[in-house]
């Protein structure tokens, strides 16, 4: 079996905070998408193995890029377009091994009381007293103007490091979110997808999804699953997104179309089957074909335990993918809830139609 190459370094990325980088690959990225790519890669919690990880060096190629090399690389796996599973393999999702499998009334997922958050460089409040509480099950939908602070909400909530929490509280699954660093919260069960996803030179979408879902079954005390079991368990999550098997060979976003780029996003929460899933602006820069692939994987990934949160500026989504309660946020706060009745006042009449009870 090839050996996993972990490599630890303390680079910052865009959170700020100091990350544990897995790269099976040469790597080398534009000095501007460098840390965003190391977020990213930190997002899925692929930070550890059993065997001793190997030294990172890296040198100045250019004034805009920077070479990473290690000291021993995997064989990279790749196979055919045509390639097919046929063996009968138990690849579980890992929320439904961890799952008690009760029944019951929904539980609370998600309670936030009172958030506020400010711009950790310059001490601007962006969040002034956010109230929400998502049960399991539910589909929430969050829009506003630009500058409400939708988005700079969903980053706070997976422990972006540019914002700084000033009050309130967040509990996930019963637990203080804001005590947990951007990597636990990501193996808890807290996704949230890029308006802009990276691209990452070097390093396969099969490498990637296989460590970062690896990473998760250890997090919840689960076997690890070989290569063999994990492409039993990823094919049926590629047809679900409307993903020919030959686009796991492929880097991860590198050259990637806006659809296929936003495909890649879901297909990362398909493979890691986590509880609630930030879905922020999903539906940006996407066909109408590309739009009703990606919602219905989304809506196929519901189930009674898991949840969705998305951040919209369009009503066209929500044909797509039909929300159990519409927020509207403003100045930093969640000023009305209702159904969908709000998107359609919205379409006609505009923000200023929600600036009265």
């Amino acid at each position: 079996m090839d050996a996993s190459v972990v490599l630890q370094s303390k680079i910052s990325s865009v959170t700020g905070l100091f990350y544990r980088i897995p790269l099976l690959s040469v790597l080398r990225l534009p000095k501007i998408h460098r840390s965003s790519a190391m977020a990213l890669l930190h997002r899925f919690g692929c930070c550890s193995s059993p065997s001793p990880p190997p030294l990172l060096s890296f040198k100045q190629s250019t004034s805009n890029s920077m070479l990473f090399t290690v000291s021993a690389l995997p064989r990279h796996r790749r196979f055919p377009p045509s390639f097919r599973l046929t063996a009968t393999l138990a690849a579980e999702s890992p929320t439904d091994s961890a799952s008690n499998g009760g029944g019951g009334p929904p539980k609370l997922l998600l309670e936030v009381k009172d958030l506020t958050a400010v711009i950790s460089e310059s001490g601007k409040e962006i969040l002034n007293g956010v109230n929400l509480s998502i049960y399991e099950g539910e589909i929430h939908a969050i829009m506003g103007k630009n500058g409400s602070g939708k988005s700079t909400f969903a980053k706070v909530l997976v422990g972006h490091r540019d914002y700084q929490v000033t009050g309130g509280s967040v509990v996930f699954k019963g637990e203080n979110l804001l005590e947990m660093e951007a990597e636990d919260r990501s193996l808890a069960g807290l996704f949230l997808s890029f308006q802009s996803p990276v691209e990452i030179p070097g390093v396969s979408n099969s490498d990637f999804l296989q460590m970062a879902y690896n990473a998760r079954r250890r997090k919840l005390g689960l076997p690890e699953l070989d290569p063999l079991q994990f492409y039993g368990y990823i094919m049926p999550k590629l047809e679900m997104v409307n993903i020919k098997a030959d686009f796991l060979n492929r880097n991860v976003n590198e050259g990637f179309s806006g659809g296929e780029k936003k495909r890649n996003e879901i297909l990362q929460l398909a493979v890691l089957g986590a509880e609630l899933a930030i879905l922020d602006e999903i539906d940006s820069g996407l066909d109408v074909d590309a739009l009703r692939d990606v919602a219905k994987a989304v809506n196929a990934l519901m189930t009674p335990t898991n949840s969705v949160l998305m951040i919209t500026h369009y009503r066209r989504l929500l044909e797509f993918i039909k929300p159990d309660y519409i927020h509207i946020m403003d100045d930093g706060r969640i000023t009305k809830t209702g159904d969908i009745s709000i998107a359609n006042i919205l379409e006609k009449e505009g923000y200023k139609a929600m600036s009265t009870p």
